[in-house]
């Protein structure tokens, strides 16, 4: 009896362990099905594109330099099967430019760049002219289309020799030039000093010495000693600004308060001039009549 009981336990038990152990296989088999299946039938209705976004803010402004090329930057993220525009935005018409990298506007100046892979789609201007100043849109066709404004503005660089546009210097002393080159967005390729018609930068042997700064835009002219022949026009010229000139007058002995003082009574006698001939004109007349 006791062997019949044992022998029934033991068939139990053995049943028991192999139904266990084929769940078990059953359930990692369904779980390496799932795995298969979702990496070969990936559900892509829960995946959400990338939206599209400027990288170059709205109303940025640009500055750039008469004759010089400018450029206008336009950065685009996840730009996807998107086209980029730039259209020239006026009060009464507007100008379409580029449509990708086709330049539709009959100015040659006007050229988009993009390289492959690159976010950026740049409007480029070449010979910049104050007449291209204002404001342009970059747009992107979406749905609806995307768009961000950039203003350019333009500036004419000059060349500055600081003081009065006449110096006056004694005979023996220090005659003493500064220029800068103002409103610059390029680095000028030279800078040269000009006496009368001679470029003098390099005319160490005549007393004249020239330091220049091409990257803050700046020259010295020295003469330590000036004599009469460093009397007449002096030019301060940059490659991209307009030039610049001062009048230098070695005195010879003359008093600079003196020449002040006559000119100061020319001056004086000018306007008792004018005084007259406006009495003779309107005011004498009008007495007689």
């Amino acid at each position: 009896m006791r062997i019949l009981v044992v022998s029934l336990l033991l068939n139990v038990a053995m049943q028991t362990k192999y139904t266990s152990t084929y769940v078990e296989a059953e359930m990692i088999h369904q779980s390496r099905s799932g795995v298969n299946n979702a990496v070969n039938n990936p559900d892509f209705s829960t995946i959400k594109a990338p939206i599209m976004n400027f990288g170059t803010d709205n109303s940025t402004r640009i500055l750039a330099q008469s004759g010089s090329t400018a450029l206008l930057p336009c950065i685009v993220h996840s730009i996807g099967e998107g086209t980029v525009t730039w259209i020239r935005r006026k009060s009464i018409q507007h100008q379409l430019l580029t449509v990708g990298l086709t330049t539709y506007a009959s100015d040659g100046r006007f050229q988009a760049i993009h390289f492959h892979h690159s976010e950026d789609w740049t409007l480029q201007i070449k010979y910049v002219q104050p007449r291209d100043a204002g404001m342009y849109e970059c747009q992107v066709s979406t749905h609806p289309p995307t768009s961000i404004f950039l203003f350019l503005e333009v500036v004419e660089a000059r060349a500055e020799i600081v003081g009065p546009p006449e110096k006056f210097v004694r005979p023996g002393s220090t005659l003493q030039l500064h220029c800068l080159v103002k409103n610059s967005t390029e680095t000028p390729s030279y800078l040269f000093w000009y006496h009368n018609s001679r470029m003098i930068n390099y005319d160490s042997d005549q007393g004249v010495n020239v330091s220049t700064d091409l990257v803050v835009r700046e020259s010295w002219l020295d003469v330590p000693k000036a004599s009469d022949r460093h009397s007449g026009n002096y030019t301060c010229e940059a490659s991209n600004a307009v030039p610049a000139r001062v009048f230098v007058d070695i005195l010879n002995g003359d008093n600079p308060a003196a020449m002040q003082h006559s000119l100061a009574s020319l001056d004086k006698n000018s306007t008792l001039l004018i005084t007259f001939i406006w009495l003779t004109i309107f005011v004498i007349p009008s007495t007689f009549f």
